[in-house]
């Protein structure tokens, strides 16, 4: 007897054909396109560039950039900021008139060569949607409660054959946020004016075409090809955070790292992408940097390693953070491993003065919440000269934790005569002398 084949299983749906077309090449190519003048202007920028405190160019300085890239001074504005955005300019003190210079950053000079990080780059400009459009003179809570929802919005037509209708999707927030409002949430917005919806609805979505993730139409939007890459992007990092081992997503981020602290790295970072999976990716980036801006050297580290595993989405967040004079060592040092893909070279981008501060606040870190074999194993290997070069450093740093962590490891130490120099240096502190 012949047997008959079986029939052809029909193709799994994952999308419109939009979603389906390209991979990572044919995407990174088309970012690279849509972002070719940030790119441009990023290249443009060297240590005499100055910028000011929000990073946007100085009146001088756009339009000498202007003239040398033969644009429109409003075109290389614009321009600029989507390079911030995207991370392919870094900006850094210098000197000591607190002025700060823009440079091309890493991504700018791994972007001919690497679509994972012009890919990267994409997904953080498109994650600051909001700032790339003015906001609408509509109360802020409603715009807050339309962001909210953009994930809820995005999966709609990511899942749609044809573009969506906008009244589909004032809809979709209409019943978002009255369900949130119905069950208690604090932050809910009760919508009662639709005209004001369909404001803060256009402001979305001009923000994420902006961005080149949405078209819009007259009626209707839909998804480009990145806009539904990112929302598959995101679908997988929900599918790989949707159980939490330890059941911690529940809690605030301090209670979070708390109930880390004694676990191993792989526990500890299989906990972390659980939590920020559950909530909102800008969310948990700023409770997070809430906690590290505590008095609690061993939540602030352990905030930067939750901030590690959140990857990409948190690189603007940290760069602001570089700004806060307690979290700037734990800031750069994450970025460097961001650019040099976590190979150990990252320690160089501190300076020898951040270099030491940060010694001393992981060793704060050791002195409340670790044992004394520890804190000598820190004192030992604390600097490439030995201890005794580390005490050289530390006369030269000022941390609110220097005299308590010096004298802890001049008891904790083993040697009498380093033990004594220890003691000595933490007497110094007390008196003013550091």
């Amino acid at each position: 007897m012949q047997r008959r084949r079986p029939a052809p299983r029909p193709e799994r749906r994952r999308g419109p054909a939009g979603a389906r077309a390209g991979g990572t090449a044919a995407l990174a190519a088309l970012a690279r396109e849509l972002l070719a003048d940030a790119v441009l202007v990023a290249g443009w920028a060297g240590a005499d560039r100055r910028v000011g405190a929000d990073g946007r160019l100085e009146p001088e300085c756009l339009r000498e950039a202007a003239r040398a890239l033969e644009q429109p001074p409003e075109r290389v504005a614009a321009s600029w900021r989507r390079a911030l955005l995207a991370g392919l300019v870094e900006i850094r003190e210098s000197g000591e008139d607190s002025a700060r210079e823009a440079s091309p950053g890493w991504r700018h000079h791994a972007w001919p060569r690497d679509d994972g990080a012009v890919l990267r780059g994409w997904r953080a400009l498109f994650d600051a949607w909001a700032r790339l459009v003015p906001q609408p003179a509509v109360p802020k809570d409603l715009l807050a409660a339309v962001a909210e929802h953009s994930a809820q919005v995005l999966s709609v037509m990511h899942l749609a054959e044809d573009p969506v209708p906008l009244e589909v999707l004032r809809r979709l927030l209409i019943d978002e946020e009255e369900a949130a409002f119905l069950y208690g949430n604090s932050t809910a917005h009760r919508i009662t004016g639709h005209d004001e919806l369909s404001v803060a609805l256009d402001w979305m979505l001009d923000g994420m075409s902006a961005a080149h993730a949405v078209r819009r139409e007259a009626d209707s939007a839909t998804l480009s090809p990145l806009g539904n890459w990112v929302v598959r992007d995101r679908i997988d990092e929900i599918c790989a955070v949707s159980q939490s081992p330890g059941g911690h997503t529940e809690l605030a981020a301090d209670g979070l790292l708390r109930a880390c602290a004694g676990y191993a790295p792989g526990a500890a970072r299989a906990e972390y992408r659980a939590w920020s999976g559950a909530r909102p990716t800008d969310r948990a980036v700023a409770e997070l940097l809430d906690v590290a801006c505590g008095e609690d050297p061993l939540l602030r580290g352990m905030a930067f390693e939750a901030l590690r595993v959140i990857g990409t989405p948190a690189e603007q967040a940290v760069r602001e953070a570089a700004g806060v004079p307690v979290l700037r060592p734990y800031a750069l040092l994450w970025l460097a491993e961001r650019s040099t893909g976590g190979d150990g070279e990252g320690a160089d981008a501190l300076s020898p003065a951040e270099t030491t501060w940060l010694w001393v606040d992981t060793a704060a870190a050791v002195v409340d919440h670790g044992g004394e074999e520890l804190l000598v194993q820190h004192v030992e290997t604390g600097m490439p000269g030995g201890p005794e070069q580390l005490l050289v450093e530390l006369r030269r740093v000022e941390h609110p934790r220097l005299a308590d962590v010096l004298m802890a490891a001049a008891s904790a130490h083993p040697d009498p005569r380093l033990a004594r120099a220890l003691r000595r240096a933490a007497l110094t502190v007390h008196d003013g002398g550091a």
